[in-house]
């Protein structure tokens, strides 16, 4: 499959447009028809773009702002990259993945829903982080593939609290279905009295909220962890001995440095219960624009 030969520009933004207008009921019948595939292929391992940061209100990068508030672009990107070899799917919200099943993108792809958007980026209540994306019963009922949530942890903060339960009670639901969810845990604070939450990528916070999402609900059999890499990559070996519970890394903002990042993974990526990558921006806007570059290295990491 190969949906974006000749460049970032081929989505005809006013066609998808047209078919929710005029046939919203094709949403349905797309994911319907959607060929799918096995969590873990013969490799074993798992490379998912990332895509649900939109969701949240976070569409910066790097220095822009609002580099994924232009929807023709960003799918044009996941496209490219769901095309390249090695690619097993995507990560995204609602929205973004109605479009790729009316592009036909997902066929043969693992389909992995985004649930909890509501702690959006730089509001007061950020970590008080509801559930207002998927459900378990919509990832069920549209043949998806598996869920994920973001768990970040304020000591401080009561929303976390609220966030912490109803995170267990998806687990516990997903559970149910026999349907993988991925928990990508932090532990958080603000800087200062009403200051952005901070994510501490230290040992010690990354340990800890590894062993607190490993404890979540009344089993743990589907749960998956989707980790960073610690401030310092060597503690990485350390740091996840806490759990045997399968894990992914995830991207982050690379701060420009894609070579660094590349590195990190790559080290981290040896460790026996670590079985993959999601990555989102760092691969969907390098630096030096190359999608398919990005892609590319980041499947050979694996």
């Amino acid at each position: 499959m190969n949906l974006l030969p000749e460049g970032l520009d081929f989505v005809d933004v006013g066609s998808l447009s047209r078919t929710r207008a005029r046939h919203p009921e094709a949403v349905a019948e797309a994911a319907s028809r959607r060929v799918r595939r096995e969590l873990l292929s013969g490799s074993g391992r798992l490379m998912i773009v990332a895509a649900d940061h939109p969701a949240r209100g976070s569409l910066g990068v790097g220095r822009d702002p609002l580099a994924m508030a232009n929807r023709a672009d960003l799918l044009g990107r996941l496209c490219l990259a769901l095309s390249r070899p090695g690619v097993d799917g995507v990560l995204a919200s609602a929205d973004v993945l109605d479009d790729l099943l009316l592009l036909g993108a997902l066929d043969g792809k693992v389909v992995m829903g985004s649930m909890n958007r509501g702690g959006l980026a730089g509001a007061a209540f950020e970590l008080d982080d509801r559930f207002t994306g998927y459900r378990p019963e919509d990832i069920e009922r549209l043949g998806f593939d598996a869920g994920k949530l973001l768990l970040r942890v304020d000591y401080e903060d009561p929303g976390s609290l609220r966030t912490l339960h109803s995170a267990a009670r998806v687990v516990d639901a997903m559970a149910e279905r026999a349907l993988p969810v991925f928990v990508e845990p932090f532990l958080t604070a603000r800087d200062g009295a009403g200051g952005p939450p901070r994510n501490d990528l230290s040992a010690e916070a990354v340990t800890r909220s590894i062993a607190i999402a490993s404890g979540l609900a009344g089993t743990s059999a589907y749960t998956w962890l989707k980790v960073p890499v610690t401030e310092n990559p060597d503690d990485m070996a350390r740091v996840m001995e806490t759990s045997t519970l399968p894990a992914v890394l995830l991207g982050g903002d690379t701060g420009g440095d894609q070579e660094a990042a590349y590195e990190k993974w790559r080290g981290a990526l040896q460790l026996p219960t670590v079985q993959g990558l999601v990555v989102g921006r760092a691969l969907l806007y390098p630096p030096d624009g190359d999608v398919a570059g990005a892609v590319d290295t980041a499947v050979g990491l694996l």
